[in-house]
Formats: C-alpha cells, sequence, structure tokens
C-alpha cells in the first residue's frame, strides 16, 4: 500500500486516527472508532455478523482484482454461527483484502478500514456517532482542499513573479530594439529552451517528438521539485542575463545548479508531502 499521510479529527471527544490519500483512497481508525465504546473486542464482534461479512466481501470485489472469493464464501457460510470468530488479521491474511488494514507501532498503530468500510463500522456503533464522524470528516476533506488550492495559488504566483522577472531581463538584454514579434517570440523560444536543457536534458522540439501522444509541453509533466527547481533557475537565468553572461556558459551553469537543487530537493520532506497532494 503507498505512503499515506496521517491524521486525527475529533468526533464526540474522541481522537479518530486517519490516513489520506489525495485520490480519496482514505482510511479510518476502526480501533480508535471502537475505543470510543469500548475497546477492540467490538471490531472482532462486528465482523462476526453474516451481514459484515457481505459487505465486506461485496467492496472488495468492487475494489480489489486479486481478491480470493472462495476464502471469503466460506467465511459467508460460517458467519453468524456461534463457534465462527473473524479478526482483521485472520481475514486479510484469508483473502487477501485490502480494505482493511493493520498498521503496526504504538503510536498510530491498530485496524483500519476504508472510509466506506469504516463509516459501516460507525453505523454499527451508533448512528448518532456515524453522522458526527462523516461532518468532522467532510470538514477535514474541506480544509485539505482548501490549503492545496492556496498552496497552489501561491506557487502559482510565485512562479509568475519569477517569470515576470526572466522574461523582463530578456527584453532588456536579449531582444535588440525595434525586432519583429516573430524575433522576439523566437529569442524566448531559445531561453525556454535552454532552461528545458538544464533541467531536462532536452528541448521542448525533441521532447514532443518523443511524446507524440502526450498533449501540452514537456513542463506539464513536471513533478513538483522540478516545478521548484524551475522556478528558481528562472530567477537565477535573469541574473545572469542581466549581467551579460553568454548563453551557453548560462547553459553550463544552470545544469550545474539543477543537478545540485534536484539532489537537495528529492530529500526534501516537505516536497515530498507537496508531491503526495499534487
Amino acid at each position: 500500500m503507498s505512503k499515506r499521510l496521517s491524521k486525527q479529527i475529533i468526533v464526540q471527544g474522541s481522537k479518530i486516527s486517519l490516513l489520506l490519500r489525495p485520490n480519496d483512497d482514505d482510511f479510518i481508525s476502526l480501533t480508535d472508532m471502537a475505543k470510543k465504546f469500548g475497546d477492540d473486542v467490538l471490531i472482532y464482534q462486528w465482523m462476526r455478523n453474516r451481514n459484515t461479512v457481505e459487505f465486506l466481501g461485496i467492496w472488495e470485489r468492487l475494489h480489489n482484482p486479486d481478491f480470493k472469493g472462495i476464502e471469503f464464501e466460506t467465511f459467508k457460510k460460517q458467519a453468524g454461527m456461534n463457534s465462527f470468530s473473524l479478526t482483521p488479521k485472520k481475514w486479510i491474511e484469508a483473502t487477501k483484502a485490502t480494505g482493511i488494514i493493520s498498521k503496526a507501532g504504538r503510536y498510530g498503530g491498530g485496524t483500519y478500514a476504508h472510509i466506506d468500510i469504516a463509516f459501516e463500522f460507525g453505523a454499527w456503533l451508533s448512528a448518532e456517532f456515524k453522522l458526527y464522524l462523516i461532518k468532522e470528516f467532510q470538514r477535514l476533506k474541506i480544509e485539505e482542499n482548501n490549503r492545496l488550492i492556496l498552496g497552489w495559488d501561491v506557487k502559482r504566483t510565485l512562479t509568475k513573479i519569477n517569470y515576470r522577472i526572466y522574461t523582463d531581463s530578456i527584453k532588456k538584454y536579449l531582444i535588440p530594439k525595434r525586432v519583429s514579434k516573430e524575433q522576439a517570440n523566437f529569442i524566448y523560444a531559445n531561453e525556454a529552451d535552454l532552461l528545458n536543457v538544464a533541467l531536462f536534458g532536452i528541448t521542448a522540439q525533441e521532447w514532443r517528438a518523443k511524446k507524440s501522444d502526450k498533449s501540452g509541453n514537456i513542463r506539464d509533466y513536471a513533478d513538483v521539485s522540478q516545478l521548484v527547481c524551475l522556478a528558481n533557475m528562472e530567477t537565477l537565468n535573469a541574473e545572469f542575463i542581466r549581467q551579460g553572461v553568454p548563453a551557453a556558459e548560462r547553459l553550463l551553469r544552470l545544469n550545474e545548479i539543477a543537478i545540485i537543487q534536484m539532489q537537495s530537493l528529492l530529500g526534501n520532506p516537505e516536497v515530498k508531502k507537496l508531491n503526495l497532494l499534487k
């Protein structure tokens, strides 16, 4: 399972841990939910029910191509019998289920379930609790979305500011007076490719030739680390242009800078968080 971002919400005075992902494939701690009403025994009791087993099986068949249906049918036949017992670990190991996970660790460990399943467990615990759980979960998702939008707007604004500094330098130091619009565009294109080669090792035209099946341009497919590096390089290139550094020398300098910055950015935990939100 890919890496998730841990969060907490407060539901009727109880802390409930979450594991969030940008594609809404979010998980909620059943262990924390059960603590409000007792302990983990409630999870086992819930999983003994025939309706629960059927629900879990249907969910897995809809979302998990590796789900073992034969093992599920065995559990389904036994569900409801006095001798039947089912734990999250037993369910996961026997059926290769992905809707429920067991997370080790003293802090944040326990049994987690996909939100679809967690809300079903919440309803079994208490209809009122389920409604408050959904309300708090939705509030958190709205806050996360607003934070992402704000962060994206800040990044776009920063990029625009850097780009303005960059293009102003090109206008002042590279574009001769009274050139045609076509000539100006040609110079801009060359400067853009200088950065493309320094960072991506390829020109826009070369990229399009290799990626004829894709729309947009090379920068549309850049990750967060590359976009941060690109914004920095635009500012630096503008200063190099102001200093009158020849294009060939600027390319070599910027390439060295790109290598150093990307090495730092790829290991930066804050950038990794942005990549998860991208």
